[in-house]
Formats: C-alpha cells, structure tokens, sequence
C-alpha cells in the first residue's frame, strides 16, 4: 500500500475574478521510506504539493490518499487529526517559539501526542534531542542557538511524534554548506533507522544529491520522476 498518493490533483487560486491554476493534474505515489526531493522553479506549485500532502490545503479536484485513507470531503477537523497525529513539518524559517527553550518547543509537539503521559514524554523527547545531537542543549532558547542547532530543534519537534511522513520546505535555504549538510546528514540517519518517509521542497542541489528520488515540478505537473540509488548519501 502506498503511504501517499494523489491522483488527477489540481488547485485553482482566485485573485479577484481570474483563476491562478497552482497544480495542473497530478498524479504521484510515495511508498514507505522514501528519501524524496520535489524541486523546479519558483512558482511551479511545489510548496502548494506539500501542502496538499501535508493536509495544511485541499485540491481543488482530484484525490489525496495517506495509507489508503482517502482524505476527500474530510472536515478542517478531521484533516487537522489527521496532521498532528502522521505528519511532521520542517521549515526553512525553524518556525520556534523564541521564549521557550529547545526542549519546550519539542514538548509542545509531543504534548499532542502524549497527552497526559508526562514520563513517556519527557523520556521520548530527551531522547529526540539527543538523537539529532542537541544533548546538553535542551535548556536554551533559539536566540542561544546557531541556525544549525535551530534547524535540529525543529527536526528533533516533527520527529517526536514519530510521524509517518516528514514534509521539509527548503529546510537548508538558510544554512551554510557545512552545517546543511550536517542537518541532512541527521535526517538521513532519521529515514534510515526508522524507515520514516521524507519529502522535500528545495532549489539546494546538497539536498538533491542525497535524495533517492528526483521528482521535478514544471507549471503545475510533475516533468521528471527518477528514483536514483543514493539515498541517505549524506550521511
């Protein structure tokens, strides 16, 4: 069983009386642990895509499927279960909250997950942090941490629910060449020992050399889609 699929999906944006087509048809499959980049040019739908996947935006036509569970005519509700309980995402801007420190922005993740279960908790999310090398670290706020530790934050945040699928918008866009490929190098081990799904949005060929699959997007449909055999080579 694929873990998501999408036939036929497009979506249409209004600005005023003139229709924006975003995606024009697609149509993809992502098995179980796979390390995928989606790239193109700016404006040829890629963040819409993971939206879409990511349950953050609906088609305007076509169908969405995660694990077989098509998520058409689903509630914001629903959808949003949906999206804290499979899904974890990674953004180029961190997106952490400034006042609470490395282990209180990945507990608030967990929180959502665990519930009231607070030894489980805690025990999962020291060892999250430990796990993407942030041992130590867990008391300080972003602004005490380099962008790289940030970006580790952020990946030790979407990994503490241990999702299904990991969504990453351009989530080297704002590191340097060594420390990119030192948070690659964490996610890579990440979809390797836990076989957990990672696709990527991206213009950064680090990224693109350590996928193991290519898929490029052109106006709104997928041009190109080659699985290559040199996934997790950034570790």
């Amino acid at each position: 069983m694929a873990q998501v699929e999408l036939n036929g999906v497009k979506k249409l944006y209004r600005q005023g009386s003139i229709e924006v087509p975003a995606l024009q048809g697609i149509d993809l499959t992502v098995e179980k642990g796979e390390f995928a980049t989606i790239f193109g040019p700016s404006g040829s739908g890629k963040t819409t895509l993971l939206n879409i996947i990511g349950c953050l935006d609906t088609p305007s036509a076509g169908h969405v499927s995660l694990e077989g569970k098509k998520l058409d005519g689903l509630s914001r509700r629903e959808l949003a279960m949906i999206r804290r309980r499979n899904i974890g995402f990674i953004f180029q801007s961190y997106n952490l909250i400034p006042v609470l420190t490395a282990y209180e922005n990945v507990e608030f993740a967990a929180q959502l997950v665990y519930g009231k279960n607070k030894k489980e908790m805690r025990a999962s999310i020291l060892e999250t942090l430990a796990t993407v090398g942030l041992e130590g670290l867990e008391n300080r706020k972003p602004g005490e941490l380099s962008g790289g530790q940030n970006q580790r934050v952020a990946i030790a945040r979407a990994l503490v629910k241990n999702p299904r699928v990991i969504l990453a918008d351009e989530p080297t866009a704002n590191l340097d060449s060594k420390t990119g490929q030192e948070v690659l190098a964490v996610m890579a081990k990440m979809n390797k020992e836990h076989e957990t799904t990672f696709l990527f949005s991206t213009h950064d060929p680090r990224v693109m050399e350590c996928a193991g699959r290519l898929i490029e997007i052109r106006d709104g449909l997928v041009s190109r889609d080659e699985r290559r055999n040199t996934q997790g080579a950034a570790g």
